[in-house]
């Protein structure tokens, strides 16, 4: 399988001009790489729109980038960070047939809330993937995510930053490296 390009979120407080997905796109080149917002930070709004809305938005990204180059979504790889990478894996579940899923600090539950766990949707993820995050982070820790993670169709490769919080502040450049070594091996 050769991935044509990739398209790739931010998480909810954030727009697709954050320093992790520059990071990725610039590490990945000449690889195609879309960095998309959402239609609520388009429209200048704060909150994000509810879920079928941002999972149509993943789908349509994913589809125009397709389009532009000439190939199938299934020669494209989606993700992002925190809610970013949730919506595509959403979109994924749904139907959405891509190469493979890129998540950055997967929110697994909201902080200090482990039972609110979203997993409901990782069973019918059956796409290589990726899950990068912090060893403290306060939406997932270590074990938490394993567990989540065995649920999915397709058992994803899990990387650590060691002592990342969430926002895996100061690790975008290793963050972007290990998300490229992990596409060679899809190509």
């Amino acid at each position: 399988m050769s991935v044509a390009g990739m398209v790739l979120f931010p998480g909810a407080g954030s727009a697709s001009t954050h320093s992790a997905l520059v990071a990725i796109a610039e590490h990945l080149a000449p690889l195609p790489v879309v960095r998309a917002d959402f239609p609520y930070r388009k429209a200048g709004k704060k909150f994000p729109d509810k879920a079928p809305v941002l999972v149509a938005s993943v789908v349509a990204e994913t589809q125009q980038l397709a389009d532009e180059l000439g190939c199938a979504t299934s020669d494209i790889v989606i993700g992002g960070r925190s809610m970013g990478g949730r919506m595509c894996s959403m979109a994924i579940a749904e139907g959405l047939n891509v190469a493979g899923l890129v998540c950055i600090g997967y929110p697994l539950h909201p902080p200090k809330k482990p039972d609110q766990l979203r997993t409901a949707h990782l069973p019918q993820v059956r796409v290589p993937s990726l899950f990068v995050s912090g060893t403290r982070d306060e939406f997932a820790t270590p074990d938490e995510l394993r567990a989540a993670c065995a649920l999915m169709g397709v058992q994803p490769t899990l990387a650590f930053i060691d002592g990342g919080r969430h926002e895996l502040k100061g690790a975008d450049g290793e963050v972007a490296t290990m998300i490229a070594n992990w596409m060679d091996g899809l190509s």
